[in-house]
């Protein structure tokens, strides 16, 4: 039985841990006992030195000291300033204003907000409660399906799970050891390509069951001119003023610059035209010109906001002013700007703003400690190279190795978050990956793609919980997941979509993080009165 135990301890140790995480044992904790319980039997089997435990102090403390972790606390409590900032309510409400008079008109607002969000505030639970709060209520007193009312909301929730500045990168860059950076513009067209799809879905719906999707009516729309017109003229004309100044802006700026990078030129050229919609409309309302619409003058005040607060965190960390820490800093900071501006920060928002980033920042560093513990011993007892003979065994090659990792993960995440999920398994499978060929910049994309589903698999995704919460008592539970079905099947093609066309993740331009140490040692020499250092010795 002894000798039984030492050839697979390494299995042992991982169906216990998966027994504990089942049997509802905090995660943390479960991954520590885990650890050093087996720890313990190694030592007693002589699998293992006592000398490795001592490892941990060191390990621990590199977590305090990671840097790219502040991010995590720093995102968060933008997100949380911003969800009770009003943001998401205006822009809820102007942009269905806008996409009113279409079929499924609240339904694309609802996307195209989520998505908004989603790069402003990164945090799931303040996207979904949001617009459950603001838009599930007026879906369904105009008729809206309650199936997907619920579904439209909670998937685009999820959306920050993928658009940067999602906290689920962060985790994946920090334990692939990847860039950040990297990882958000690398993320940013699967993100993108995300919203589209849903807005697909609520078009076939506008088109096969009309019904589903009804247009608001004449007397919802309350942003007419005094003779009752909509003022979308005045919209489009100022959208394609916007569009020649940028594209203007890039002509010029770019003959200048011939090696700035593409990216970096549409940001600085993004930047430079809203500002001059954001000029024009100020000069329009204080001066009283009259040339814009009260739609088009509405949609310039809600969206540019937002907007800027886009360039600031996720332009300067693209153009490679600021690093994803520096990042978050300046968006804690904006966020705490467009509260003041909207009247609405007080010391009670910042209070529980603040206690609830606690929260979650003690949440994930308990997580990463605990599995630190235990993917200390697990590779004291090579269970690393059980698990890289386990999956580099696989047929296919790294297209067999992709599809089983990744249908385990869609089935880990019925029981398991994000946090979970990224801190106990993309440890385990990444260097395989690394090993495979496979870029882990790519390959975290795609496992941030495929972990977005763990908010919404009924019964236990923690979006459909979240909505749940705040959804009048008429929407049932059961009318809840339903309705998470259709947009978990989308979650599910985007991954098939990146598997199959790879070039669909951004992965050119990436930031060399492994270190580079240059070792320089005295050589005596005969002739000479000082030592010299000779840069070729390594």
């Amino acid at each position: 039985m002894e000798q039984f135990i030492i050839a697979n301890l390494a299995p042992i140790m991982f169906g216990t841990l998966v027994i504990f995480l089942l049997s509802g044992f905090p995660v943390a904790f479960s991954l520590a006992a885990n650890g050093l319980f087996f720890g313990f039997v190694g030592i007693e089997l002589g699998l293992l030195k006592p000398e490795l435990l001592q490892a941990l102090p060191n390990r621990i403390f590199g977590i305090m000291a990671n840097d790219t972790l502040l991010a995590i606390p720093f995102f968060t409590f933008m997100g949380l300033i911003l969800e009770r900032s009003g943001m998401a309510e205006d822009l809820l409400d102007t942009i269905g204003q806008l996409f009113g008079p279409i079929r499924g008109g609240v339904a694309y607002a609802v996307i195209f907000v989520g998505a908004l969000l989603a790069a402003t505030t990164g945090v799931v639970a303040a996207s979904v409660i949001s617009m459950g709060l603001i838009s599930l209520p007026v879906m369904l007193r105009y008729g809206y399906d309650k199936r997907l009312a619920s579904g439209v909301i909670a998937a685009s929730g999820t959306l920050a799970q993928i658009i940067p500045p999602s906290l689920v990168l962060i985790v994946m860059a920090d334990q692939l050891g990847r860039s950040v950076g990297d990882m958000y513009r690398a993320a940013f067209v699967p993100g993108l390509l995300l919203t589209v799809m849903y807005a697909g879905y609520v078009l076939a719906l506008s088109i096969f069951k009309p019904s589903h999707v009804p247009a608001l009516p004449p007397e919802a729309r309350n942003l007419k001119e005094p003779n009752g017109d909509s003022g979308v003229r005045s919209l489009l004309a100022l959208t394609v003023c916007t569009v020649a100044i940028g594209y203007g802006f890039a002509s010029w700026y770019g003959a200048r610059h011939p090696n700035l990078a593409a990216d970096e030129l549409g940001i600085f050229s993004a930047g430079v035209a809203t500002a001059a919609a954001f000029v024009f409309a100020l000069a329009n309302r204080h001066l009283k010109i009259g040339l814009l619409s009260r739609m088009a003058e509405k949609i310039v005040f809600v969206l540019i906001p937002p907007l800027a607060l886009i360039f600031l965190v996720l332009g300067t960390i693209f153009v490679g002013l600021a690093t994803p820490t520096e990042g978050g800093g300046m968006g804690a900071a904006g966020a705490l700007i467009l509260a003041t501006a909207n009247g609405r920060l007080n010391w009670g928002l910042v209070r529980q703003a603040m206690m609830s980033t606690t929260r979650l920042s003690a949440f994930v560093i308990f997580i990463l400690v605990g599995s630190t513990v235990f993917s200390l011993v697990f590779r004291g007892v090579s269970g690393d190279l059980w698990v890289e003979h386990l999956l580099t065994s696989l047929p296919g090659g790294s297209t067999g190795f992709l599809v089983v990792v990744n249908i385990m993960f869609f089935l880990l995440a019925f029981f398991l978050d994000f946090f979970e999920l990224a801190f106990i398994l993309v440890p385990l499978v990444g260097p395989v990956a690394d090993k495979l060929g496979i870029d882990l910049i790519w390959f975290g994309v795609l496992l941030g793609v495929n972990m977005q589903t763990s908010f919404m698999h009924p019964p236990f995704g923690f979006a459909l919980f979240y909505l749940r919460s705040v959804a009048p008592k008429e929407v049932k539970t059961t009318d809840i997941y339903w309705g998470a079905i259709p947009f978990v099947l989308i979650q599910v093609a985007m991954v098939a979509l990146i598997i199959a066309f790879p070039r669909l993740v951004s992965i050119e331009k990436k930031t060399d993080m492994k270190e580079q140490l240059e070792l320089k040692i005295d050589v005596p020499q005969p002739d000479m009165q000082t030592p010299t250092y000779d840069p070729e010795q390594k």
